[in-house]
C-alpha cells in the first residue's frame, strides 16, 4: 500500500494545494457574506450541470480514440470537429435556453435565467477547456491540466469575494461591486481557456482541418458518437452540482453559501482519497485482464479499509471540534452551528463512499462499464427526487438536502457492492471496519463528555487530540491498520523523492 500511497500524494499535490486553499477561505472569509458567496458557488456548479448537453460526451470519445486518429495522422481532424461541434451544440443548447420560457413562464422566475449572463458563457468555455483538458491526458501529461482544473476555480471564487468586498469598502455601490467581481471570476475563466489553447499548442501546434472526409469513412463518425453519448449518459452523476442549483432555486442564495461551506468541511475527509484511485486503475485493470479475482479482492479490502480508517480518524477530529471551529469563524459562525447535523450526517455517507473503495473503478474498467452509466443516473434520479421531496414537504431545509444526500449516496454505492459481489465475487467491507468504527465512535464520546476549558482554542486542539490518542491506542492493540508503516522518516522520505 506504501507505494500507492506515495504515487499518489506526488500526483494529487496540485489537488491538495487547490483543496487546502478553497477549505481554508470557505472557512475563514467566504462566511463574511453568505449570500454573495453563495451566489458564486450557484453559477459554477449550474454551469458545470449544464456542460455535458453541450459537450455530449464527446471530450471521452477524444481519450478512446486517440490512438486510432494518432496512428492514421487525424489528431488534429478530430480536434477540430470536436471544437466545432461543441460551438455548434452550444448554439442549440442557448437557443432552447431562450425558447423554453415560451413553453415553461416559470423559467423566467429561475435564478439560472436571471444570471445567464454569466451562466451560458461560462458554459461554452467550460465545454471548450473539457475538450482540451481530456484531448492533452493523451500526452500522459496532468499537472497543467490539473492547475486549471484544482487551482484556477478556488482563485476565481476567492479573488471575486474579495474584490466585491474591497469595492464595498471603497464606496462603491453593492450593484457596480457585484459587476467588478463577476468580472473578475468570469475573466479567470476565461484566462483559463487560453492556458488550454496555449498548452495544446505547444504540445502539438494545432492546425484546423474541418475536412469530414476520414469520419464518413467506413461511418465511423457513428462509432465516435455512440460511445460519446455513453459517455454523456455518465455524467450525470454530479450530485453535489445538482444540490448547489436545486438549493439556490428553492431556497436561496445564502443557503448556497452556507451549503458550500460545509461542504468544504466535509471534503476534509475525502483527503486520503485524492489521487489513489488514478494511481490503482493500473493494478485494477491488470488483476481484470488476468481474471485474478483473489487478488483484486485482496487489494480493494486493503485500500477500502485504508481510506474508511484515514476518513474516519479525520471524521472523528471534525466531530469533536466543529463547534469549536464556528467560533473564529466570520459572524462568529452561528448560522454554521445551526446545521451541525448535516456535518453529522452528510460525513457518515461520505465515510460510507470511502468505505466501498474503487467500486466504480472496477466497473468501469471491466466489459460491464455500461452498468456504471445505469447507476450514475441511479444516482442523479434519487438526488433530484429526495432533495424535491425534502423541499417541499418538510421544513428542514439543508439537513433535509443532507439526508437526501446520505440516501441517494448509500443506495448507489450498495447497488454496486452487490453488483460487484454477483459478478466479481470482491467485495471492500471487512470486519476491521466494525472495529474501527466501535474505535472512533468510544473515542468522540470520550472527547464530547469531557470538560470544556474557557478557551475555545484550547478546546479546538485538545478534543481532538484526545480523538487522536484514544484511536492511536486502540489500534495498537487491534493492529487494524499499519500506522508505523507511514509514520516514520523512511515513507516521509520516500514521498518526496523526485523519481
Amino acid at each position: 500500500m506504501s507505494v500507492v500511497a506515495r504515487q499518489g500524494f506526488k500526483y494529487s499535490i496540485i489537488g491538495y494545494i487547490g483543496f487546502l486553499l478553497g477549505t481554508v477561505s470557505a472557512i475563514f472569509i467566504f462566511p463574511n457574506d453568505f449570500e454573495f458567496y453563495g451566489k458564486l458557488r450557484y453559477i459554477l456548479p449550474t454551469a458545470e450541470m449544464l456542460v455535458p448537453f453541450v459537450v455530449l460526451g464527446i471530450s471521452y470519445s477524444n481519450v478512446k480514440f486517440f490512438h486510432k486518429v494518432e496512428k492514421d495522422g487525424k489528431k488534429q481532424n478530430m480536434l477540430s470537429l470536436s471544437l466545432l461541434t461543441v460551438f455548434i451544440n452550444f448554439i442549440i443548447f442557448t437557443a432552447v435556453f431562450f425558447i423554453l420560457p415560451y413553453f415553461y413562464p416559470k423559467f423566467r422566475h429561475s435564478e439560472a435565467w436571471k444570471i445567464k449572463e454569466m451562466i451560458l458563457p461560462l458554459i461554452l468555455i467550460l465545454s471548450f477547456c473539457a475538450i482540451f483538458n481530456k484531448y492533452t491526458s493523451n500526452y500522459k501529461r496532468i499537472v497543467v491540466s490539473n492547475i486549471f482544473d484544482n487551482l484556477f476555480p478556488k482563485i476565481a471564487n476567492l479573488g471575486a469575494f474579495c474584490l466585491f468586498f474591497f469595492a464595498l469598502s471603497q464606496n462603491v455601490t453593492a450593484s457596480a461591486s457585484q459587476i467588478i467581481a463577476y468580472a473578475f471570476f468570469f475573466g479567470i475563466f476565461f484566462l483559463m481557456l487560453l492556458g488550454y489553447i496555449y498548452y495544446t499548442n505547444k504540445l502539438e501546434k494545432i492546425q484546423l482541418d474541418f475536412n469530414t472526409d476520414y469520419f464518413k469513412k467506413n461511418n465511423f463518425w457513428k462509432e465516435f458518437f455512440n460511445y460519446s453519448f455513453f459517455g454523456f449518459l455518465g455524467t450525470f452523476g454530479n450530485y453535489l452540482a445538482i444540490n448547489s442549483f436545486m438549493i439556490g432555486e428553492f431556497m436561496g442564495m445564502e443557503e448556497v453559501g452556507i451549503y458550500s461551506v460545509l461542504y468544504a468541511l466535509i471534503s476534509l475527509i475525502s483527503i486520503p482519497q485524492l489521487g489513489l484511485f488514478n494511481i490503482s486503475a493500473p493494478i485494477i485493470n491488470k488483476t481484470l485482464a488476468d481474471g485474478d479475482m483473489v487478488e483484486l479482492d485482496r487489494f480493494h479490502k486493503k485500500t477500502s479499509l485504508t481510506l474508511y480508517f484515514l476518513g474516519a480518524v479525520l471524521f472523528s477530529c471534525i466531530m469533536v471540534g466543529f463547534p469549536y471551529l464556528t467560533q473564529f469563524m466570520p459572524k462568529n459562525g452561528t448560522m454554521l452551528r445551526e446545521y451541525e447535523p448535516v456535518v453529522w450526517i452528510w460525513g457518515s455517507a461520505v465515510l460510507i463512499d470511502l468505505a466501498t473503495g474503487f467500486n466504480g473503478n472496477i466497473i468501469s474498467l471491466s466489459k460491464y462499464y455500461r452498468f456504471n452509466i445505469l447507476v450514475m443516473l441511479l444516482l442523479a434520479g434519487l438526488t433530484i427526487g429526495l432533495n424535491y421531496y425534502f423541499i417541499k414537504n418538510t421544513d428542514l431545509k439543508l439537513i433535509g438536502i443532507a439526508l437526501s444526500t446520505a440516501i441517494s449516496l448509500t443506495i448507489y454505492n450498495v447497488v454496486k457492492i452487490v453488483f460487484n459481489y454477483i459478478v466479481f465475487k470482491v467485495s471492500p467491507l471487512s470486519i476491521e471496519m466494525i472495529f474501527v468504527s466501535i474505535i472512533c465512535t468510544l473515542a468522540i464520546t470520550v472527547a464530547i463528555v469531557l470538560p470544556n476549558f474557557n478557551s475555545n482554542l484550547l478546546n479546538l486542539v485538545y478534543k481532538p487530540a484526545v480523538v487522536l490518542i484514544l484511536i492511536y491506542i486502540g489500534n495498537y492493540f487491534t493492529k487494524i491498520f499499519p500506522v508505523e508503516d507511514y509514520l516514520n522518516m523512511r515513507f516521509i522520505k520516500s514521498v518526496f523523492k523526485i523519481k
